[in-house]
């Protein structure tokens, strides 16, 4: 494909003439009109790329850049946002000012989140507008109308399962028909059927079976006349043709499909495409493909997996961690719908990861480290293969753990404590903390704050560097899932709600809470300053715009509760309670 093309001036054809004219009029000393500073806020003389020349605003008032600058920022806010970023800076420097201007980025944001929604929710101080609005742009473009698509695969298993439904009825209904044929063809030991409790009345002479007719002759067996009437007949063919018929179309749905257009409006798939992909019929160009593909792994674990986390920064390597004890690497650089099974973690001695559920995952650089019911964090070398590295003994079991630095290590555990470890020393522990009056749910820090999340309704931000707590704040629901980023917090909770947060020089503020349409534990969530992502034991995963309110892009229905995700460079991964792990990425 390609790169977009910016016109800057109004007669391209007249350049090369223009530069002969140049070439044979005399040198002029510069005007005073040239020398002022121009409409886009140039500085007189200021230097330009002598391999790309500048279009100046010309005399007549004509072409883009004689236009005022509040206009050209307007243009450039419809142009892609990688282009405003690559392309612009390349064709002169005055355009690619544009991409400096925070105004054309802020229109840019209002115009993808609405003029309703808030953007960003947190403090707009340092806020990185460039990168948020590219984000966004990748986002609506892959995961608007993932929704419908995946819905209508749900559909076409459907079908295939009313296919299967009615060839199962279809077979049922020969079955009973031959019955029903044989209670006036079968003779058992030389005695016609007969319903239990009816008396029998006739008589049976061999190779003659006579019954009274209604005073009519008796008649031999075999007689047409024994057989159903020729209308009962008639319709029970009729009836197998109507069903041969019903079955016929639901096959046909079934390969060709009914799709629907953005707009909402039905276009019944005309004749089915020949060798070449030309219809007989109209012709209509092809849906394009998806932007996503999904990936389900192989079946590596024999229960639930409890949680998920792609390492590697770009999305190559998938952690999952499960109630069958262990964790395992997966390689999903691999071409294919399925990743390969790298590495099952496992210690000297052990027969599996841990002894106990594997809760919790948490990576930083080639280090991973997993937490247990066993009351242990296990900590692994994933620059060596997966080998273990350590091992911290805690008391109780490990609910939640963080890598706020290189060798710092937090859990949160069963019995109500927020720990510090020291990843390099032979005992580990350097702080416990009593934070809560119930068990840890959920954790996040950086380099000086530590939040954490307790069943006891309680959010608490600690300062590691004063060692002392900044705030206690008491909510009306305990959260289980969070995420921090930039100045902002993003939680989810056991009620379904997500809770918004800032956060600025130790202080904690609430902003908001909203209502995505999640109905039960928020168990999984990622924000970045471009995209949202959440899911819920109410099988659902959504995909959102950071704004407020949330823009949900695309909702995903799973067949089972899904008990957290990972994002990593636009990788989406989730842990299933279905003993699986699923990933959506960019088409390659």
């Amino acid at each position: 494909m390609s790169e977009p093309r910016v016109t800057v001036g109004q007669d391209e054809a007249g350049a090369g003439r223009g530069e002969k004219e140049a070439k044979s009029a005399p040198l002029k000393q510069p005007s005073n009109e040239a020398s002022r500073p121009g409409q886009l806020g140039l500085h007189p003389g200021s230097p330009l790329p002598s391999a790309e020349p500048s279009p100046s605003p010309s005399a007549e008032g004509s072409g883009l850049l004689s236009l005022p600058w509040e206009m050209v920022a307007r243009i450039a806010s419809h142009l892609p946002a990688q282009c405003v970023i690559t392309v612009l800076p390349q064709v002169c420097h005055a355009l690619g000012n544009v991409g400096k201007d925070s105004t054309a980025w802020q229109l840019r944001a209002r115009r993808l989140t609405g003029p309703r929604a808030s953007f960003p929710v947190g403090p707009r101080d340092g806020f990185d507008w460039p990168s948020a609005c590219l984000e966004m742009e990748e986002l609506i473009a892959c995961w608007t109308g993932q929704g419908e698509r995946a819905a209508r695969e749900a559909e076409q298993a459907e079908r295939e399962r009313e296919v299967e439904r009615a060839q199962e009825r279809e077979r049922d209904r020969e079955a009973l028909a031959e019955e029903g044929i044989g209670e006036w063809e079968e003779v058992e030991e030389g005695r016609p059927q007969v319903d239990e409790g009816v008396e029998e009345v006739g008589f049976q002479v061999e190779g003659v079976m006579a019954v009274p007719w209604d005073g009519e002759e008796l008649m031999e067996e075999g007689d047409p006349r024994l057989q159903p009437p020729a209308a009962a007949e008639a319709m029970m063919e009729e009836e197998r043709d109507d069903e041969q018929g019903f079955l016929e179309a639901i096959e046909v749905e079934e390969r060709v499909g009914v799709l629907a257009d953005r707009d909402g409006q039905d276009y019944i798939a005309g004749p089915r495409l020949g060798r070449e992909g030309e219809r007989n019929g109209s012709s209509r160009a092809p849906s394009p493909p998806p932007a996503l593909e999904r990936l389900s792994l192989p079946s590596g674990h024999i229960a639930e997996v409890n949680s998920v986390l792609l390492v590697g920064g770009d999305g190559a390597v998938c952690a999952s961690g499960s109630r069958d004890r262990n964790v395992n690497l997966w390689d999903l650089r691999d071409g294919g719908s399925t990743g390969r099974l790298l590495h099952t973690l496992g210690g000297q001695g052990l027969f599996s990861t841990h002894k106990g559920w594997v809760w919790c995952l948490a990576a930083r650089g080639p280090l991973l480290a997993s937490g247990s019911f066993d009351s242990t964090v296990r900590l692994w070398d994933l620059g060596a293969q997966g080998a273990e590295r350590g091992l911290i003994r805690a008391r109780a079991a490990v609910l939640c753990l963080a890598l706020p630095q290189k060798d710092v290590l937090l859990a949160g555990t069963y019995d109500k404590k927020v720990s510090v470890y020291d990843t390099r020393v032979a005992e580990p522990l350097v702080k416990s903390l009593r934070l809560h009056s119930n068990a840890v749910l959920c954790l996040v820090a950086d380099e000086q704050y530590i939040l954490s999340g307790s069943k006891d309704r309680t959010v608490v931000i600690y300062d590691r560097r004063a060692g002392k707590t900044l705030q206690k704040l008491q909510l009306s629901s305990y959260l289980l899932s969070m995420c921090y980023s930039d100045s902002e917090v993003w939680a989810g909770d056991n009620r379904g709600m997500l809770h918004a947060f800032s956060m600025q020089a130790g202080f904690f503020k609430p902003l908001s809470q909203f209502d995505v349409g999640h109905t039960s534990l928020v168990t999984g969530i990622h924000r970045s300053p471009g995209s949202l992502y959440t899911c819920s034991a109410d099988r659902t995963i959504k995909v959102h715009l950071p704004c407020s309110p949330p823009r949900t892009l695309c909702t995903l229905h799973h067949q089972a509760g899904v008990n957290g995700l990972s994002v990593e460079a636009g990788v989406l991964a989730i842990a299933s309670g279905e003993m699986c792990v699923e990933v959506w990425r960019a088409r390659r």
